[in-house]
């Protein structure tokens, strides 16, 4: 795309002008939470982000009708850049993701794609503050996500892979926690920094980096996928840096509570969760630890196996779920069906 740029405009007001953006977004029955989104990202002008792309992944609450009405309405104001997709199956975030970026590759030209959640969105600014960045600087990018109240976004933080580096590998060793491989709360305030792994709210990425490694993996359906991306493109030699001066927010207050027991500590519900949670950790505990892969496992399986104390009544389903993603999660096995894994957990 070749823009007359007067002289007196400078590089980085040239490069948002010049660099296509287009957002991906996928939704699964959050549509007042989606209609915020949108209407965030269409505030911007078509410099800042050229194309809208969501994945409406089987919502039933309304979500598709109302899209449909919002795509009309948005074109009678003569605003094209709504590009919906309604899939008859809810194929996960991984699969939303999947099938969204791959519509933005192949039908939009981006240089750079940046994607989210229904309930995650950009704040005021961020968008611009991305075009300002150089864009030989990084080859993707991870926002600094905060709660719609200012709080850092635990689930959304950045981090380092502690068995590539020595020092965060010592502070995890050491009783760090996930402090000890997670960018800091000082870091927020800092500079960027270069991360290996990060979530897929408010990820920015290349094209070019896109058509290094691919799409996501949508048979990991939910749980890990961005990580075992972003990972996936830090092995490959591309860059990723944390951006803190680009803000996201992450209205996620409804769902905080559950997601901490779920995927920390906590019962299962439902219960099919339990199967891609620990299945998808192994897949990234495989990539990330390498040789140190098998001492990690004596530590981690038997927290594993006491989670079962927190399942009540569905105590010998929880371990029937567990084993069979931990066998999957060795063998590196991605296409059991979501049908077959409801039907272990019960439903």
């Amino acid at each position: 795309m070749n823009v007359a740029v007067p002289d007196s405009i400078g590089e980085a007001q040239a490069a948002a002008l010049t660099r296509r953006l287009v957002a991906v977004v996928v939704t699964f029955n959050r549509l007042e939470k989606l209609k915020v989104t949108l209407e965030r990202l269409l505030e911007s002008n078509s410099t800042e982000i050229c194309a809208v792309v969501v994945v409406n992944n089987a919502s039933t609450d309304g979500t598709r009708a109302w899209l449909n009405t919002y795509e009309a309405e948005q074109t009678l104001l003569g605003d094209h850049r709504l590009d919906i997709i309604h899939s008859e199956l809810n194929t996960g975030g991984a699969g939303g993701f999947a099938t969204g970026m791959r519509q933005a590759m192949e039908h939009h030209t981006p240089d750079w794609l940046v994607v989210m959640d229904d309930d995650g969105r950009p704040a005021q600014g961020a968008l611009t503050r991305f075009h300002e960045i150089p864009d030989d600087k990084w080859d993707a990018m991870a926002a600094a996500v905060y709660f719609p109240t200012g709080e850092i976004c635990e689930m959304n933080r950045p981090s380092r892979n502690p068995f590539w580096h020595g020092k965060e590998f010592i502070r995890t060793l050491f009783g760090g926690g996930r402090s000890g491989f997670h960018v800091h709360p000082s870091d927020y305030e800092g500079p960027a920094m270069q991360i290996d792994v990060t979530s897929f709210v408010g990820f920015f990425v290349a094209a070019r980096a896109i058509k290094s490694i691919g799409y996501p993996d949508p048979d990991l359906f939910i749980y890990g996928d961005d990580g075992i991306y972003t990972l996936q493109l830090t092995k490959a030699g591309h860059r990723i840096g944390f951006e803190p001066s680009i803000q996201f927010e992450h209205d996620m207050a409804t769902f905080k509570s559950a997601a901490q027991d779920n995927a920390q500590r906590g019962r299962f519900v439902p219960l099919w969760k339990a199967y891609y949670y620990h299945r998808n950790l192994l897949i990234l505990y495989k990539m990330a630890a390498g040789l140190l892969f098998w001492p990690v496992m004596a530590v981690i399986l038997p927290k594993w196996l006491l989670k079962a104390r927190s399942h009540t009544g569905e105590r010998k389903r929880f371990l029937k779920l567990l084993s069979i993603a931990i066998a999957d999660g060795l063998l590196g096995r991605r296409k059991r069906t979501h049908s077959d894994i409801m039907r272990l957990s019960g439903k």
